[in-house]
């Protein structure tokens, strides 16, 4: 946990606390950090997978000693599985135990019972607007949802309450810091759009990445963060399905080390690529490349 906690209270204060927990933001993430948390407004952010909009969340968490609650989006997630549902086997005994047991109860009492809080099943958006403790709202690839949940989305992002009809409306304890990620495999509503801040992150350059390869994995030497990052960026400039990711980047930093490779030659990048490329196709293109006679990147 970070030293610090509580709201962030400048721009300076995200980048240090930020710092302190190992994500290295630029001004523009720094920036959008502090309004959001100044004017109670989530934050979409998107841009290319792995360049770490997730970790963006979980920074932010840790650096403001929030609980963080995820909710992985993906298609044909329905209100159920997103804010709440009802424990139907635990209702299904309550049920029972009122028809077999010696009780004069009726059916009206039973029914109250059966739609209390001991059979409410939360899911990450009602347990974020309940949870008494500071939270940071992490809202995974909305972009996988169809426009009917962003719907949904917009009216808890909007009022920070939701109505659940046998327990009346539910009232956002403490207002999350709620940040959305989106890869942009479909365009989002303007209307979810309006009600956010906007976050594009893309790649980092060759010096953040570097910068972010050493913190990350501080047995790495300057010289061995240097030689990777170049490769890794030389290999998102060709044509590939999926380019490396910055996590990747970081696992082939931790792979060569492992290895016992303090300098990367062709032959070392050649023969572990498949930590880097997930596809066949993507590896061979590599290879062709990583080949080509000198290439100022490998020295």
């Amino acid at each position: 946990m970070s030293e610090y906690s509580g709201p962030f209270t400048s721009v300076n204060d995200v980048n240090e606390r930020l710092a302190a927990v190992d994500y290295l933001a630029d001004e523009a993430i720094e920036t959008v950090v502090y309004l959001a948390e100044r004017l109670g407004k989530p934050i979409l952010v998107e841009g290319p997978a792995g360049v770490g909009k997730t970790e963006l969340a979980r920074a932010v968490a840790t650096a403001r000693n929030a609980d963080l609650i995820r909710l992985q989006c993906y298609e044909g997630l329905d209100e159920a599985k997103a804010l709440y549902e009802w424990n139907y086997k635990k209702q299904l005994l309550r049920i029972t135990h009122a028809r077999t047991g010696s009780t004069d109860e009726t059916w009206d009492t039973v029914e109250d019972d059966l739609f209390g809080e001991e059979y409410l099943l939360e899911r990450p958006l009602l347990k974020a607007l309940r949870n008494p403790r500071a939270t940071v709202l992490l809202i995974d690839e909305v972009d996988k949802v169809d426009f009917e949940f962003e719907a949904l989305l917009l009216e808890i992002l909007s009022e920070f309450q939701v109505t659940i009809p046998e327990l009346g409306t539910v009232t956002g304890t403490r207002i999350p810091f709620v940040l959305l990620t989106s890869n942009n495999t479909r365009e989002l509503s303007e209307a979810l759009k309006r009600r956010c801040l906007y976050l594009h992150i893309d790649y980092p350059s060759l010096e953040r990445e570097k910068q972010i390869v050493l913190a990350k994995v501080p047995q790495a030497s300057e010289q061995l963060a240097e030689q990777l990052v170049r490769i890794v960026r030389s290999l998102r400039q060709l044509e590939l399905k999926k380019p490396p990711s910055v996590s990747e980047t970081l696992d082939w930093a931790r792979t060569l080390l492992e290895l016992g490779f303090g300098t990367i030659d062709a032959d070392v990048a050649i023969g572990t690529m498949n930590v880097l490329l997930k596809y066949q196709q993507d590896i061979e293109k590599a290879v062709r490349h990583l080949a080509t006679p000198i290439r100022p990147e490998m020295n």
